[in-house]
């Protein structure tokens, strides 16, 4: 719990709560049957996420939802807000009216909103009020889901900017077990926006600069419509620093890249022209976020591990007889990195025959590069985050430079044997045959040996393994081999 939660006064009104097992519970229960999967296996530690499942068609009485409306002064929108949502979930949530809830996250506000908010809890059953002392939206929705029993958490504008519409496809994959995360798209295929120029520029802007700068996927990181399972965000929320605005693009950047799913929903959406937002300090704010957060996945300093799905959640890890495991995209991936390396080097080449030798020039030129193409490979091509064998990792990609510089430089050697004094041109021709030649070579040792797919065999002490839907057809398989997927700290 947070030290905001700690000294914060809550108002809330509570319904239905009888001894039936909280439905947050019944979803780690089923999580947690007799390794129901029993092709799963611990990742090193034992720490990752439960196994996604569908939530039980019965509420037991307690919510299944929690949408959380954070509100700052809004005397003038709240109770509109709250009565059409209410009325909304009341007529459309299939759990019935026992299995939503809806949280006024009151950030100090100083008009009558908490007087307002307080009279709709009063009155309404599935509403309550959860007062903070301190502003940040941020700080508002981890107070409010950490404390939270719901197994799916949600939020919304107060302006209700986002049609209703939306909001049972935005919840329904999470409620399915199919996807970890949800949000509202106002840029993706389908969507229907009307807002002013200036809105649309700014938030196409930014979210062009989540695509170079953090390699984001998402299309719409501000839309103030989102969900998350509470599995998720119990390991989630406290790698999450902002407590502004920014704290949705930390969230989805985080989630990304642990390789969570996040499902997008293309929304119908109309902007709000009273809204409050100071459009300035806030991209001010978000720019800075993206700078800390960027430098933080590239020092691999965050335990992206922590988010990661136990063996045979994801059908990846399955192992298919005559098909190399994830060898397409491995390819793909160490082509693009190949290229960009091989311009790197002849750059750094050429910069430093202008003071070195051939040799020493070439030398420092692939020692430098080797470096950095180890270090993309571990991180793109190899899907390998955090520091954990980082060291090791450049070890062995510094004896795989050893091996294309007794390449390069047998080639310079050969060159200069064969003709005196080349010209620049004939030695970069040189090179550049002689790196292709390593860079074939590069593949098979960074795929075989820095970066291996390890297989893990069971031995008779566990000798039979299912696999994880083999329970339904009523037959056990024999000794299965089973490709086990390391964390994210380690090699895949």
């Amino acid at each position: 719990m947070s030290s905001e939660q700690e000294h914060t006064p809550v108002v809330e009104r509570h319904h239905g709560m009888s001894p039936h097992p909280r439905a947050s519970d019944q979803i780690s229960q089923i999580s947690a049957t007799p390794r129901a999967l029993a092709g799963h296996q611990q990742r090193p530690g034992g720490e990752h996420l439960p196994v996604r499942e569908h939530l039980p068609a019965w509420g037991g009485g307690l919510p299944v939802l929690d949408v959380v409306i954070p509100v700052y002064n809004e005397e003038a929108d709240l109770e509109s807000c709250v009565r059409r949502l209410h009325a909304h979930l009341a007529r459309t949530f299939p759990y019935g009216p026992s299995g939503f809830r809806i949280t006024v996250a009151d950030n100090a506000s100083s008009d009558r909103t908490p007087q307002i908010a307080a009279q709709l809890a009063a009155e309404l059953d599935q509403v309550r009020v959860h007062r903070l002392e301190q502003k940040g939206r941020g700080r508002a929705l981890r107070a409010v889901w950490s404390g939270s029993e719901a197994p799916v958490l949600a939020y919304m504008d107060v302006d209700l900017s986002t049609d209703l519409n939306a909001l049972l496809p935005l919840v329904a994959p999470l409620i399915s077990g199919h996807s970890d995360l949800a949000i509202g798209s106002r840029l993706s295929r389908g969507a229907r926006v009307v807002r002013g120029t200036k809105r649309e520029f700014i938030s196409r802007t930014y979210n062009l600069i989540l695509r170079g700068s953090l390699a984001a996927r998402f299309s719409d990181a501000q839309c103030g419509f989102k969900a998350i399972r509470r599995d998720v965000a119990k390991r989630l929320l406290p790698m999450v620093e902002d407590t502004g605005w920014f704290f949705d693009t930390e969230l989805l950047v985080l989630a990304e890249r642990a390789g969570l799913r996040i499902h997008e929903v293309p929304v119908d959406w109309v902007d709000d022209p009273h809204s409050t937002v100071h459009i300035l300090r806030t991209a001010t704010d978000d720019l800075k976020g993206v700078w800390r957060v960027g430098r933080a996945l590239a020092a691999g300093a965050l335990s992206l591990d922590r988010l990661a799905r136990p063996f045979g959640d994801d059908p990846r890890d399955r192992q298919l007889p005559g098909v190399p495991r994830g060898l397409a995209r491995q390819l793909l991936g160490f082509c693009v990195v190949g290229a960009l390396s091989t311009c790197f080097y002849l750059l750094l080449y050429s910069l430093s025959r202008l003071g070195l030798g051939a040799q020493l020039a070439n030398a420092a030129a692939l020692f430098v590069s080797a470096l950095a193409n180890t270090a993309a490979n571990r991180r793109w091509t190899f899907q390998v985050r955090g520091r954990q064998r980082a060291v090791r990792h450049q070890a062995q990609g510094l004896v795989v430079f050893a091996i294309g510089l007794l390449l390069t430089s047998g080639s310079l050697a050969a060159l200069n044997t064969a003709v005196h004094e080349p010209g620049h041109g004939s030695e970069l021709t040189v090179l550049i045959a002689a790196n292709l030649a390593a860079t074939v070579l590069r593949f098979l040792l960074l795929r075989i040996w820095v970066f291996p797919d390890h297989r893990t065999t069971h031995q008779d002490h566990t000798p039979h393994h299912t696999h994880p839907h083999s329970h339904s057809h009523g037959h056990v398989h024999g000794h299965v081999h089973v490709k086990r997927r390391h964390d994210l700290g380690a090699a895949q």
